[in-house]
């Protein structure tokens, strides 16, 4: 029997049972949908992360504190890491000859009021340099000056987002603002930025001078009693110069904090490349696991299948029998059962693979607070589900496809 002819008598076969043949695919419909769906999320964090880094451009690095005990990432959380960074260790890396800038950073939650309105922002204490080194432009007003970090100034720049929820259309230059039930003066705004990564927004910034941070704010001091930082952002002169600036701050700290040849750092320089290593692992994962829970579904579905078909099997026992008895080869039975197995998972499988890149669609569409998710549909994933799905549809209906062939004509025409 020619494949076509299994094929025709296949589709007739499923035809004949729609509901049935529905119900059946309904499993592989949601499996497929739930990978297509989960993993689009999964590439989209993962592209979203990516270029929010490549945003920070790869002339900055980073040096942050470091616990030398704690594996790997733990190692710079700060329940683990030892604040043990200064201004004067900013001072002296700013002093390398591939250095152009630096800009040491402390980072909080606060809530920033007015007289009517309050919001809740991430405030750094930092430098003048911060605004080239993060890749900020000023709005309205102007930024921080060397002159606001040695009289430790009450002053503020504020992002477009904070400047919008605590002014709306007024003028925030020169007005007055409470952190910590301390009175700041605003004295620009930020040009709008959008979203970073994982939800933060770069408009929701407040900075300030990272001695009045210090002094005024939230007082953290090292081992030696002096103020601490909470990382630093340093500005080379080209990227090609990563591997050298990296190894002179190396060389320099451990020099600083009087580390002997035998000890690890107590802090880390980390580059954009080792960023996108560390979140691209982490998000590989994530995407990997959302998969695989996905992929239960398609198992369950597969299951599905499998019962039907050896429903279908008992069913047709006669016309087995009688398909055999009028010269229908075993291959031929095998055929027309694994046909109609592969069909109800592909078909299936086709309609997860547009209602999942539907979903994930929808999902990009999704505006939380400014913060929109893009869930990408690879062609990788597209081709991972279709596969997985044929794969599914042919192992389900195997069994029962055996199971048909190998019926005997003589009992098959007996059968009920």
């Amino acid at each position: 029997m020619k494949f076509i002819d299994s094929f025709v008598m296949a589709l007739r076969s499923l035809m004949a049972n729609k509901m049935r043949s529905s119900l059946t695919m309904l499993g592989v419909v949601i499996g497929v949908g739930a990978v297509i769906t989960l993993m689009a999320v999964g590439t989209g964090v993962q592209e979203m992360v990516t270029s929010s880094f490549e945003e920070l451009g790869t002339d900055v690095i980073y040096v942050q504190p470091s616990n030398p005990e704690a594996p790997g990432m733990a190692a710079m959380a700060p329940g683990y890491a030892e604040v043990n960074l200064t201004l004067d260790d900013a001072n002296a890396v700013a002093d390398l000859p591939t250095v152009v800038g630096i800009a040491p950073t402390n980072e909080n939650f606060v809530e920033i009021t007015t007289a009517d309105e309050k919001y809740t922002a991430v405030i750094h204490g930092s430098t003048p340099q911060y605004l080239d080194t993060y890749k900020f432009e000023v709005g309205s007003g102007q930024f921080l000056t060397d002159v606001n970090v040695a009289r430790r100034d009450m002053v503020v720049v504020i992002g477009s987002k904070v400047a919008e929820e605590l002014f709306g259309d007024d003028d925030p230059i020169g007005q007055q603002v409470k952190i910590k039930e301390k009175r700041f003066t605003v004295i620009g705004v930020l040009e709008p930025r959008g979203v970073a990564f994982l939800g933060f927004s770069w408009d929701d910034l407040v900075v300030t001078p990272i001695t009045t941070y210090q002094t005024r704010l939230f007082s953290q001091r090292t081992a030696g009693g002096e103020d601490a930082i909470q990382s630093i952002a340093v500005q080379m002169a080209s990227a090609e110069d990563v591997d050298r600036t990296t190894a002179d701050i190396e060389k320099l700290l451990r020099k600083r904090h009087k580390i002997d040849a035998d000890e690890k750092d107590d802090f880390s320089v980390v580059t954009l490349e080792q960023m996108l290593a560390i979140f691209g692992q982490i998000t590989l994962v994530l995407t990997l696991l959302l998969g695989t829970i996905a992929s239960i579904s398609l198992v369950v579905g597969g299951i599905g299948i499998m019962n039907i078909m050896l429903v279908s099997v008992t069913e047709r026992t006669k016309e087995i029998g009688l398909r055999k008895a009028v010269g229908a080869k075993r291959r031929d039975i095998l055929l027309q059962f694994l046909i109609e197995a592969a069909m109800l998972s592909l078909v299936g499988g086709a309609i997860g693979l547009t209602g999942g890149w539907l979903l994930a669609e929808g999902i990009s569409l999704i505006d939380l607070g400014g913060f929109k998710l893009h869930a990408a549909v690879s062609p990788l994933i597209v081709i991972l589900a279709v596969s997985v799905s044929a794969f599914i549809g042919i192992a389900s209906g195997l069994y029962p496809a055996v199971r048909a062939s190998r019926l005997d004509p003589i009992e098959a025409l007996r059968y009920g």
